[in-house]
């Protein structure tokens, strides 16, 4: 009787989606920062002298600490012992640091006599730039995956992280829409500098959120008669979590999906200058789609989750499409613009379809108290492939168009041949479709719920 009397902030509808929308904005700023990069390539080349393997070794560069390093595993460790306050704060002032430094090297001419493993400065150092951002918003994004379920648990928790997803799509989108526009009207490095100050303005807006979770802590902590509900998290919990089958047919499952999408961001707007012919100042048009599609999406798709279940299914659906997407951009004869901005279309569903189941599976495979390890083991895993396929990319892209590079920086009007090199996208989207079939058999052999509605009745 006592219990079902006492209310916390969280069963305040207005207080739990306040909750989401502060830190939301965050991740907006750092999906922005992710993708400004992105429309940017044939400005690299043509301005600074970049080509295609620099552009590879910089959007790679994302993943190096979280992937060599094991920062993300760390992070992941340090939110389930030290809490959501002290990582959300650390990891926002991690991403202003790392995106200032590549804000400054881009914007400084070093000498071309120096060089590094035969990279120039100028590479290297935008490169530890976006690897130190990198791990700053990868553990601010399972820092925010903890806040909702803890939020959010037994209530609309689908619906809410597809509407996180959906905002911080949004920064992907604002960034590759906008940000030629900013280069072409002021310069290149300025159009960097403007994400790093809305950056300072996602640390702000976390700051805002830690006076929220200190209030409901007191609460939880109130009714609990002054203990936690919970058993504290233990290294050896990993134990578990690494030995539980249906998490890693999630997690690889996460690392191929999201190399079929994210790498898409950062050569999607090229493809469509060569491909399709579409000018530079537009590149980032029909990318944009993408993320401008899941906005809409992912919360419809989530909260579709939260009432009818079908978690499983709907990811094998979001691998379906993303194989006739890929096959549409690899096709050379399919080269009119309207058939790229319908895959793109097809794209954007089936990135609101997977996330939105994926993301809300995880808390019915694992315990609470592990969420946050088990998050940061999840994105250590997708690292891997936000690291190596752009990398791959830049290198088969070049290999396989030689002395285009170099055309470009003279100013002739050549175009690359990505045929080759979408190969790589179409066998991500295969292999995606085998395990979101081995995570629906698993669900079933284990009973884990994943086709199950989230909404306790």
């Amino acid at each position: 009787m006592t219990e079902a009397i006492k209310k916390t902030l969280r069963d305040s509808k207005t207080a739990r989606w306040i909750a989401l929308a502060i830190v939301s904005f965050t991740m907006f700023t750092g999906y922005l920062f992710t993708e400004i990069i992105s429309p940017l390539k044939p400005k690299l080349e043509s301005i600074i002298g970049w080509d295609s393997s620099d552009f590879g070794v910089v959007t790679s560069a994302y993943g190096w600490f979280n992937v060599f390093l094991l920062m993300l595993i760390i992070g992941g460790i340090i939110l389930d012992k030290l809490g959501i306050r002290f990582s959300a704060v650390s990891s926002a002032m991690i991403m202003i640091i790392g995106a200032f430094i590549k804000y400054w090297a881009i914007n400084t001419t070093f000498s071309s006599d120096v060089t590094i493993l035969g990279m120039n400065l100028q590479i290297i150092y935008a490169s530890l730039g976006y690897a130190i951002f990198g791990v700053g918003v990868e553990i601010a994004g399972i820092t925010v995956s903890k806040v909702i379920v803890k939020w959010f648990k037994g209530k609309e928790m689908a619906l809410a992280m597809g509407l996180e997803m959906a905002t911080a799509r949004l920064g992907s989108f604002v960034a590759m829409l906008f940000a030629p526009f900013i280069a072409e009207a002021i310069n290149v490095p300025i159009t960097f500098l403007f994400g790093v100050l809305l950056l300072v303005i996602g640390l702000l807006s976390f700051i805002i959120y830690i006076f929220m979770d200190i209030k409901l802590d007191k609460e939880l902590t109130e009714i609990n008669d002054g203990s936690d509900d919970d058993e504290d998290f233990q290294l050896k919990d990993i134990r578990y979590i690494i030995s539980n089958r249906g998490f890693w047919y999630i997690a690889i499952l996460c690392v191929l999906f999201y190399s079929a999408v994210f790498p898409f961001y950062k050569y999607g707007p090229d493809l469509m200058v060569n491909k399709y012919g579409v000018s530079e100042r537009w590149a980032g048009l029909i990318p944009s789609l993408v993320p401008l599609g899941t906005m809409i999406l992912t919360p419809f798709f989530g909260n579709l989750y939260d009432r009818k279940g079908k978690g499983a299914t709907i990811m094998i659906y979001g691998a379906i499409m993303l194989i006739l997407v890929h096959l549409t951009l690899f096709i050379p004869a399919l080269n009119s613009v309207f058939v790229a901005a319908a895959a793109v279309i097809v794209l954007g569903i089936a990135f609101s379809l997977v996330p939105s189941a994926m993301w809300p599976s995880v808390p019915k495979i694992i315990p609470e108290k592990q969420l946050g390890t088990a998050f940061a083991l999840i994105f250590w895993v997708q690292n891997w492939g936000l690291m190596g396929i752009p990398f791959i990319l830049g290198i088969v892209l070049e290999k396989t168009n030689p002395g285009v590079s170099e055309a470009k920086q003279a100013g002739e009007a050549v175009n690359y041949d990505y045929t080759t090199t979408w190969l790589i996208f179409v066998g991500l989207t295969l292999l995606a479709l085998l395990f979101a079939f081995l995570l629906k058999a698993e669900d079933k052999k284990k009973g884990y719920g994943l086709e199950l509605p989230n909404i306790q009745k």
